[in-house]
């Protein structure tokens, strides 16, 4: 056991640190790939890749948007690698509830469409890649009214429960829409233009849980999917706008439709609350994307670095999980800090409220795979101590405080990055000022 342990470590150290800086003309591509396979399953609405490859003197980023609940692929990540030159490659699920599958609505790694899957992705990259064009690129935020609330209630035994869960006071599935909290109000995006000024795409990124229209036994790309396409027609259909969850690990929709027992339900189920929080969101972006403007000179600046961290589980000790990081700052200003599995809302909201001292634009995009170990639920201290579904539910919890870790070396990475973490003792020394200032005195003469 301790050899396997020392090399689980070995290699972890072996696949991190991967730093490039670059600086010159931006070349950014985009593609947007149906992935909906053919199959006997209801389709209320189709599920998308979108990509976004950002090139500069040929270092690539690649992020990809998916319909999906949780999609990582090796395959993919060494595909893009090798045929399409991309430097790094994020899948960024939107973690809908409804994707197609065979078999009802779990999520299983056994799912037939997989290679499906994977082919339309690699697609979706290489349609990006081959239809660079020069760009530029802009970013802020907008707070608005919550759409979603905190989904793990606090009860009056001192624990929280999750929201379907009802007692003598609270009601299953929170219809009296109380905002419980914490919540991030904001919503962040990322817009990319080319030289004329017309925006090609835009990345748009919310914390909340993609999961309004679960157990419907259709496939539909829930709330996220509504929010993109309205956002697209806005534009005229010239853009591709990808949806990137941020910690949204236990934020519910306030909006959400009664679940369905099983596909032969009598019971339908409705979309207008879907199609409604969809909508509100895409509102939103559309009037922040409409006031942003990039700077004026033609060169940007991309700095990047990927890592990775161990754990062990929360209650198996015997769990391993290799965690891979991505931080990236864009012109010295937009800082995106991507992280795998399902964080809980407290750690964007922390590492957000630090990233203020830098005044940054910060970003944190969760679910959002690069490789290595997929971490599930990652809970801060004060969540997993209260417990509810994915803080202290199931035996393969990642271990309490790997948020927290998390979320201090992406700070460290940007700070690397940045140019301030020195790797070496900094200067030491005491160089003192004149104790005194002696100004001379000039004797006036009085006449």
């Amino acid at each position: 056991m301790k050899l396997f342990i020392a090399l689980f470590f070995l290699v972890g150290v072996l696949q991190s640190n991967k730093i490039f800086a670059e600086d010159g003309k931006l070349l950014a591509g985009t593609a947007k790939v149906n992935i909906t396979p053919k199959s006997n399953e209801p389709l209320h609405d189709s599920v998308y890749a979108r990509s976004l490859v950002l090139d500069v003197n040929g270092k690539r980023l690649a992020f990809v948007s998916v319909d999906l609940a949780v999609f990582t692929s090796e395959r993919v990540e060494k595909i893009c690698k090798e045929k399409y030159g991309i430097s790094q490659l994020m899948l960024c699920s939107s973690h809908n509830h409804s994707e197609p599958q065979k078999a009802g609505r779990s999520f299983s790694k056994d799912n037939p469409y997989v290679p499906f899957y994977e082919d339309q992705i690699i697609s979706a990259v290489g349609i990006a890649v081959d239809n660079l064009f020069p760009a530029k690129i802009s970013a802020g935020h907008k707070t608005f009214p919550q759409l979603g609330f905190n989904r793990l209630v606090v009860r009056d035994d001192g624990h929280a429960r999750e929201s379907w869960f009802s007692d003598s006071h609270y009601t299953s599935e929170n219809p009296e829409r109380i905002p419980f909290g914490p919540v991030d109000p904001e919503v962040g995006i990322l817009k990319i233009e080319d030289m004329q000024g017309q925006p090609r795409a835009i990345i748009m990124n919310y914390a909340m849980h993609a999961d309004i229209v679960c157990s419907n036994y259709a496939v539909s790309a829930d709330y996220p999917g509504v929010a993109c396409r309205k956002v697209e027609e806005a534009f005229g259909n010239k853009v591709n706008c990808l949806f990137v969850q941020g910690a949204g690990g236990n934020i519910e929709s306030l909006q959400i439709s009664s679940r369905r027992s099983g596909p032969g339900d009598p019971f339908q189920t409705d979309y207008a609350p879907m199609e409604r929080t969809g909508a509100l969101l895409a509102y939103e972006v559309i009037k922040l994307a409409k006031t942003l403007t990039p700077v004026a000179d033609d060169s940007t600046n991309i700095k990047f670095i990927s890592d990775s961290l161990h754990f062990t589980g929360r209650f198996d000790k015997t769990l391993r999980y290799n965690v891979y990081l991505s931080t990236i700052i864009i012109n010295n200003n937009i800082v995106i800090a991507a992280c795998p599995g399902e964080l809980f809302v407290q750690l964007q909201l922390d590492w957000k409220k630090k990233m203020e001292l830098a005044e940054a634009i910060p970003f944190l995009f969760g679910y959002s795979w690069s490789g290595g170990t997929w971490p599930g639920y990652v809970a801060d201290v004060r969540s997993a101590a209260l417990g509810g579904y994915g803080a202290d539910q199931g035996t393969r919890l990642i271990e309490v405080g790997a948020g927290e870790i998390i979320i201090t070396r992406q700070l460290e990475n940007y700070y690397k990055l940045a140019g301030l973490m020195r790797d070496q003792p900094g200067p030491e020394g005491f160089k003192g000022g004149e104790q005194w200032i002696i100004t001379p005195f000039q004797k006036k003469t009085v006449k």
